[in-house]
């Protein structure tokens, strides 16, 4: 795609589509390839959370803490722990709301983290199981942690190839409330097939993808981004790493 921006006329102009720049659709354009750009610059690399990296786009983060203080979950499971912002991010939250714990899951826990958040001041609501997300004693592991909890919302942030988020989904969907979402992050991959940092194959092989899959063949869950809980802006479209992430437990 060519876009040419002329800030005199004030034009945007997207392979021939002239729009004014000072619109919604010059913005999803510009947004569109700031947060491809973004991606490739590591932008999200360069965040924190309570003392803790999160390797997260700031927009996702407030639209999670949107749905996290909505549901008021009770359990909170995630998949990929890194350097443990999630994690964190996920019990502060609960923290605040005063209810609810964090199941979090590796498949190797390196040892400056573990340590990082085993100390922090939050640690006493999350739960740390190492081993592959899918492995059948992880996801035993992870079922027993559910126990009485009535609200479960689950976050899957590992191994973003669709075969894995697919299994991720099979084992993981179950666990989730009905009203509650399992998230599948990271499906931006299948725009990044041309920037540098990105695959060829990202375009069909990447969360998204693995989420529709899902979607077409459990009527139980339907792929529907959560609604805004305050937008005063002409706006409607979110920016985001996780395009058709959020797969909602209708039943």
């Amino acid at each position: 795609m060519r876009i040419t921006i002329d800030t005199d006329a004030k034009t945007l102009d997207a392979d021939g589509q002239v729009l004014d720049l000072y619109s919604d659709a010059a913005f999803e354009q510009l947004s569109d390839l700031w947060v491809q750009v973004g991606w490739n610059q590591k932008y999200s690399y360069a965040f924190s959370w309570l003392g803790v990296p999160l390797i997260q786009l700031p927009e996702d983060v407030v639209r999670y803490q949107e749905v996290v203080w909505r549901l008021k979950p009770d359990l909170i499971i995630e998949t990929g722990v890194a350097h443990g912002g999630s994690a964190i991010l996920s019990a502060s939250l609960l923290k605040l709301i005063g209810r609810g714990r964090v199941v979090a899951v590796d498949i190797e826990s390196r040892p400056h983290n573990r340590a990082r958040i085993e100390a922090h001041p939050l640690s006493g609501l999350i739960t740390l199981i190492e081993g592959s997300s899918t492995a059948p004693e992880v996801v035993a592991a992870v079922k027993a942690e559910v126990k009485d909890a009535k609200t479960v919302l689950v976050v899957l942030d590992s191994d973003h190839s669709r075969g894995h988020v697919l299994d991720e989904l099979e084992a993981y969907a179950p666990l989730v409330s009905v009203g509650a979402y399992i998230v599948a992050t990271d499906g931006l991959m299948r725009d990044l097939t041309a920037a540098p940092r990105g695959k060829p194959g990202w375009d069909r092989d990447n969360p998204a993808q693995a989420a529709l899959d899902f979607a077409a063949r459990h009527p139980n869950f339907v792929i529907e981004q959560p609604e805004w809980v305050f937008n005063e802006s002409t706006l409607t479209k979110t920016i985001t790493h996780w395009p058709d992430a959020w797969l909602k437990r209708i039943r």
